[in-house]
């Protein structure tokens, strides 16, 4: 691999650490990387200084840890990690990262949001207390469920998209976990090229709870109507009013403004067992173009020798292919 390719990896997925088994005699040897103890062995972790953190722990960038990235979304109320170092500062072992910042000029006490690098630089005015602050209540109920965030890398299938860090149900819909803990829900490309342009969206209202591999929304096109499953289950904190009131959004960017809803649920990873990611998404997704491809010959005749690709009302151009058909076959609901 090439340097100037090595290092634009490094830089986007910030990988590089470097470990090695240790002994006891290396733990307070900063210069050998950071020590920890894991099922009695000593291990020695060196982070690649070169290596950008993508999602920085707020106990590192307050200079209380060397390294650490945040695996939890930063909900830090539910982080293990957080608790155990919650724990490390009550037995005086550990400062918390608030007095850690507290040391700092007054001028580089940065609000925590910054420190993750969710939002420009922006000076803490409330001395770490982020339960008085408006800005940080305004952040969290309303700033983050109304961020749109769009996929980071996209892999296609005969014109179909599938982003590779978005969450898929069997049924078409995705789930895409974001800061803070909500999880977004909304529909494929493949089901919305295949279904055509809405008349309208039926969408939970603000508070309901949904269980997952049930029916969450649903949506109507003329006289047919159709259902999807939710891919998860949770309470709903905010509805996509611009679907309701323009619905060809989803259409036109079913991964970024097209989205339906966002909720939040207690358990993250148990909710997303079952669904499918990168290669397995697209293996999927490849099973499932196929499957339209015959349903298509059956009734259209042959297809070109490639394939081609489908356009954006796949009902619209083949109606003999049934819409409860189409709605039985893929979304697992007609």
């Amino acid at each position: 691999m090439g340097e100037r390719t090595e290092k634009a990896r490094r830089a986007r997925v910030g990988y590089g650490s470097s470990y090695h088994k240790g002994v006891a005699g290396e733990l307070g040897e900063k210069s050998r990387g950071i020590g920890t103890v894991l099922g009695g062995q000593v291990w020695m972790i060196k982070p690649d200084k070169d290596a950008r953190t993508a999602n920085p722990c707020l106990w590192m960038q307050a200079g209380v840890v060397e390294f650490k990235n945040c695996n939890n979304y930063y909900d830090c109320t539910t982080c293990k990690y957080d608790q155990g170092m919650r724990k490390q500062v009550e037995k005086k072992k550990k400062i918390s990262w608030q007095d850690s910042m507290r040391r700092r000029p007054s001028l580089e006490r940065v609000c925590r949001h910054s420190l993750t690098n969710r939002i420009k630089r922006r000076v803490c005015a409330y001395d770490y207390e982020c339960s008085k602050c408006d800005f940080d209540q305004f952040f969290e109920d309303v700033w983050t469920p109304k961020t749109k965030n769009l996929p980071l890398e996209t892999r296609h299938i005969k014109g179909f998209e599938v982003p590779s860090d978005y969450y898929f149900h069997d049924g078409h819909t995705w789930a895409r976990i974001e800061s803070g803990g909500y999880i977004r829900v909304g529909m494929d490309a493949f089901a919305l090229k295949l279904l055509g342009k809405a008349d309208s969206f039926d969408l939970p209202l603000m508070g309901k709870e949904l269980e997952k591999n049930r029916i969450g929304w649903g949506m109507r096109r003329s006289e047919n109507g159709a259902e999807f499953i939710s891919p998860v289950s949770g309470v709903i904190v905010e509805v996509n009013k611009k679907v309701r009131e323009s619905p060809d959004r989803a259409n036109n960017e079913p991964y970024g403004d097209g989205w339906v809803f966002l909720l939040r649920h207690p358990d993250i990873k148990e909710n997303f067992k079952e669904l499918m990611r990168n290669s397995a998404s697209l293996e999927w997704m490849s099973k499932e173009v196929g499957k339209l491809e015959q349903m298509v010959e059956e009734v259209a005749g042959p297809m070109a020798a490639d394939g081609g690709y489908f356009g954006d009302d796949i009902y619209g151009s083949i109606p003999g292919l049934g819409w409860n058909n189409l709605t039985r076959t893929f979304l697992k609901t007609g």
